[in-house]
């Protein structure tokens, strides 16, 4: 199942207070202004706030028609309420937190919380969240048991009764996307940080099977989440962690480049994974109505050939990595 898409999507995990609290009034108002942009794909997840980012984007496309705009949530976690719980999890909201749930159960009863804070009564894409050996170390392989087994058939249940448009994952890691591709029929695979002017071999392995299996890929965190987001120097994180060192030395190096060609860096990333024919929109995270608008102008934004030929001597872009 696949649906046109705005080649730019909202990803809305900032809104839900990641790394910082966001005014209702500031992420409403960005909401909004991605709107007006011409956005009409939104990100979001029960996990990013805790139910607070599915709460805002409920609110702020409650008076615009469900039939204009996509939207995807994820499964795999349930959010709960506790005093004195949260914050460990990089989202500055209090007295919540989540846990993992892969269960068919757990799935179903995450989607219709999901629907309520979303004010919707369907999900265009259902996404089972960050699966994987990464997420869950030794109990990757009970894990993906699971998925294969409870999981990814709840959801293609809740697809074939209407609840959802289309079924995939959203992960951080290629792996994963390797061993579930071929083991259970999936729309869309949701890939963050793994295919960016930073890295690609281990995105393009799964861009290419996807495209093989008519599987289409979103590609998130196009900034390596904040490292490639500002204009004039490198972020302080990458992977949703303090960055190391040495990607911080790689990542001054790329804005050089940059900048000795006049092209800046955030434009490069967002069109960048556009090129590659199994990508079907690109996913930024944005929390403020200048970051829409920078966002929006980035995608526009001007970059000759040689530009991208640069970059692949510089030995950024693999040779096998399609560009604008």
């Amino acid at each position: 199942m696949t649906m046109r898409l705005t080649r730019l999507g909202f990803g809305a995990a900032p809104i839900g207070n990641l790394y910082t609290e966001v005014d209702e009034r500031q992420a409403l108002a960005a909401v909004q202004a991605a709107w007006d942009s011409g956005i009409r794909y939104f990100d979001t997840a029960p996990y990013y706030g805790y139910g607070l980012s599915e709460d805002r984007l409920g609110r702020a496309l409650g008076g615009v028609s469900r039939s204009s705009f996509v939207l995807s949530t994820k499964v795999g976690r349930r959010v709960y309420s506790a005093s004195g719980a949260g914050g460990s999890d990089g989202f500055a909201v209090k007295d919540h937190y989540a846990e993992f749930d892969y269960s068919r159960g757990g799935i179903r009863l995450s989607v219709e919380e999901s629907l309520r804070r979303l004010k919707t009564d369907y999900i265009d894409i259902l996404l089972l969240h960050d699966v994987g050996a990464m997420t869950h170390g030794e109990r990757h392989a009970q894990v993906l048991r699971q998925a294969l087994e409870e999981s990814l058939p709840a959801m293609a249940d809740l697809k074939a009764s209407g609840v959802c448009r289309a079924i995939g994952i959203g992960v951080n890691e290629q792996a994963v996307c390797l061993e579930l591709l071929p083991r259970f029929p999936l729309d869309y695979i949701m890939l963050a940080g793994r295919y960016t002017l930073m890295e690609q071999a281990a995105g393009l392995p799964v861009l290419s099977e996807a495209g093989r299996r008519s599987v289409r890929v979103l590609v998130a965190g196009p900034y390596n989440s904040g490292l490639l987001s500002g204009a004039l120097r490198p972020g302080d994180t990458y992977n949703y962690q303090p960055v190391a060192p040495e990607i911080q030395r790689r990542a001054a190096q790329l804005y050089d480049v940059c900048a000795h060609t006049g092209i800046e860096v955030g434009a490069a990333a967002l069109q960048f994974p556009l090129a590659h024919p199994a990508v079907a929109s690109v996913v930024a995270g944005m929390r403020s109505v200048n970051e829409v608008a920078s966002a929006a102008a980035r995608l526009k934004a001007t970059i000759p050939v040689s530009f991208w030929q640069q970059l692949r001597q510089s030995g950024f872009l693999l040779a096998e990595a399609p560009t604008p």
